[in-house]
């Protein structure tokens, strides 16, 4: 009995390590991260408006580009349970901290709308 005591003490300790990282009934969350931009939202952006009046629309960046005043990154990415993180970014460009344009496409669905 002596012999096999560290040999029972060491397969409890891998199967309660093992079962504690799959232990069912444990509730994953989805995880967001940054700026929210929909298709509605981009569609209220006009040429000519000002920074501040662009960030009324979008919101602030959560990430400030400090290399250059000409663009700004409005990134939002979001995992669902088990699944793959989906990222977004929307450039937006500026001329003299006037709205030129923007490129990137808003994804399709989020659990937040």
């Amino acid at each position: 009995m002596q012999n096999k005591l560290p040999a029972l003490l060491a397969a409890l300790l891998v199967f309660a390590t093992i079962s504690a990282c799959s232990f069912p009934g444990v509730y994953k969350i989805s995880v967001q991260q940054g700026n929210i931009v929909t298709e509605d939202m981009l569609a209220k952006l006009r040429r000519g408006m000002t920074r501040k009046q662009v960030h009324f629309v979008l919101g602030n960046p959560v990430v400030d580009n400090v290399f250059s005043d000409d663009y700004e990154n409005f990134v939002y990415t979001y995992q669902p349970p088990n699944e793959e993180t989906q990222q977004q970014t929307i450039t937006v460009y500026y001329q003299n901290s006037i709205y030129t344009h923007h490129e990137g496409t808003p994804l399709e669905e989020h659990s937040a709308y």
